[in-house]
């Protein structure tokens, strides 16, 4: 078995005559949260939809699991990683339950029948992502924080070993996020599996992954553990201004802020 959950090796992409990505050499841990971080064209979405394999790579190569990205086949690849996009689609009419049950899609298909091992997925996820009170409700009736947990107890139904996922968080108060990211970082503890996130706020990068990837101008700017991301020099490479990094008297964490 690879060490590495994903293994990128001088990836690059372009589109419309430009790069978007330029001979990108990194490495994925198993049972982590990697957080994507950078400013907006800096890679990370792009790079999110080489994973999910929305885009093929222009050059260089991906494995998953130590095979080619592309020899996956695609139920095979979606019962090991499920993925939140950052504009999730239309529920029209979808209960909240009939949301998280498409989890489930992977393991039996348009035509198998869904048992009774599917529905103890499902009922499993909605408990874990706390959306079990609103089984029966509409998808539409939830607010934004509500909507996110059944979205993500869909990918928990799912059964993956890895949840990619594009910026969960951009359309939720920080009270919501906190709780999002919270539940993402429990959920790899416990169930053993890997979480890469893009993310736009680098303070709940540096406090919900264990590892950050910084990416600038389409290229990896800087990796590593929070810690060695966190600092002056660091910060206003990966964002272009100046940033203080201060200290959380009661929990220790490193916070930046604009200078």
């Amino acid at each position: 078995m690879s060490a590495a959950l994903f293994e990128l090796r001088q990836v690059g992409f372009r589109a419309g005559g430009a790069t978007l990505l330029d001979r990108i050499d990194l490495s994925i841990a198993r049972e982590q949260v990697t957080a994507l971080i950078g400013h907006n064209g800096s890679g990370k979405t792009t790079l999110m939809r080489l994973l999910v394999r929305h885009h093929a790579a222009s050059a260089g190569a991906i494995d998953f699991d130590g095979r080619a990205l592309a020899a996956w086949k695609p139920r095979e690849y979606a019962r090991r990683v499920a993925h939140l996009p950052q504009h999730t689609p239309a529920t029209d009419g979808l209960l909240v339950r009939e949301l998280v049950a498409l989890g489930r899609y992977a393991w039996h298909g348009i035509l198998g029948a869904f048992g009774a091992r599917d529905r103890a997925h499902v009922d499993e996820a909605m408990r874990l992502a706390d959306v079990a009170r609103y089984a029966d409700r509409l998808v539409d009736s939830l607010s934004g924080g509500e909507r996110q947990r059944a979205w993500l107890a869909m990918l928990i139904a799912q059964d993956s070993d890895c949840l990619l996922l594009d910026e969960p968080t951009s359309a939720l108060d920080v009270a919501h996020q906190v709780e999002m990211l919270d539940l993402v970082r429990t959920l790899c503890a416990e169930r053993r599996m890997a979480a890469v996130i893009v993310l736009h706020d680098i303070n709940m990068a540096a406090r919900f992954s264990d590892r950050i990837v910084a990416l600038r101008g389409g290229g990896i700017l800087a990796a590593g553990a929070p810690a060695d991301i966190m600092t002056e020099a660091r910060l206003q490479a990966i964002y272009g201004m100046p940033m203080n990094v201060l200290r959380d008297p009661a929990s220790g964490r490193a916070i930046g802020i604009p200078r």
